[in-house]
């Protein structure tokens, strides 16, 4: 009897979590831009209710444009620094004029975030991505990254606009591999603008149980990019979606769930991204079958 009820809990409980479930621009195309607007429609007739743009130096687009746009079908938008971050940008670098330069180019893509109204700016913030330091770390590296990630959490805080930090695999940062260094860091910056996205590809390399690091989350976890191992639509490979699944359960989350991927039909875009397989020749394809998969495995 103590089974059937425990299961019954379970179940009512699983039942009432709600996702948003979204995709990331890449799946679609290599740059966005105005030409990209209908990529808003093409997902939300997918069942898509978030979409996440990816930003930089050598992305241009109205902003005005893609707001009403995706005001109008009542999506929220999130934006990354996915183009062009110039390297010497990084809050943790060791040249202080390099941190400097860091806080002010979050700063532009945050003013960008907020013009946008998304909802959040994500990303390895707190240093750069694919800058790996194979080094012991100086004693002032993690301090470095508190002081400019709270300045980054205060600067968005006053434009709405939440930040959440991404834990990345080892080959992608040195500084924050794993969700206990990211709750880490976010218990020393102590900011309420602070959370965890936790991305299941970059985490493969990391975390052996992905349901213990999931709850040792608990309320910081804000969003999850849910990829395979290969980086391919989910199911069939090695992430334990059902460990996932019941984690999520057990923290009563209800934060946005994105599929990230790159085209790879796109000319060289795969390649040039790093993927050398075919694992997304078909963005609609990808996303309907994804959404599927998770809705099964989320209760959604």
């Amino acid at each position: 009897m103590v089974g059937l009820f425990t299961t019954f809990w379970r179940r009512t409980r699983w039942h009432a979590m709600k996702i948003q479930l979204g995709a990331h621009c890449y799946l679609f195309t290599d740059h966005w831009s105005d030409a990209s607007l209908p990529i808003l429609e093409r997902l939300r007739a997918l069942g898509g209710e978030v979409l996440e743009i990816a930003i930089g130096d050598d992305v241009h687009f109205s902003i005005a444009d893609t707001r009403v746009e995706a005001n109008k079908l009542r999506m929220q938008l999130i934006v990354s620094p996915g183009g062009q971050w110039p390297v010497p940008c990084d809050i943790s670098a060791d040249d202080p004029a390099d941190r400097q330069r860091g806080l002010a180019w979050h700063q532009q893509q945050i003013e960008l975030a907020a013009e946008l109204e998304a909802i959040a700016y994500t990303g390895a913030l707190y240093g750069h991505t694919g800058v790996v330091q194979k080094r012991l770390p100086p004693n002032d590296e993690y301090q470095r990254m508190v002081e400019g990630l709270q300045q980054l959490a205060e600067f968005a805080a006053e434009r709405n606009v939440l930040l959440a930090i991404e834990p990345m695999s080892h080959f992608r940062t040195h500084l924050i591999n794993t969700p206990d260094q990211a709750v880490a860091l976010l218990d020393r910056c102590d900011h309420p603008n602070l959370r965890v996205l936790f991305d299941t590809y970059h985490l493969i390399t990391e975390v052996r149980d992905y349901q213990a690091a999931i709850l040792s989350m608990g309320s910081k976890l804000w969003g999850v990019h849910a990829c395979e191992n290969d980086r391919g639509v989910p199911g069939g490979g090695l992430i334990p979606w059902s460990r996932i699944a019941d984690g999520l359960r057990q923290i009563d989350f209800n934060g946005p769930v994105l599929l990230e991927g790159y085209n790879s039909s796109i000319d060289d875009f795969a390649f040039r991204r790093g993927m050398f397989h075919n694992v997304c020749p078909d963005a609609d394809s990808f996303v309907s079958t994804g959404f599927a998969f998770l809705r099964e495995k989320f209760g959604n």
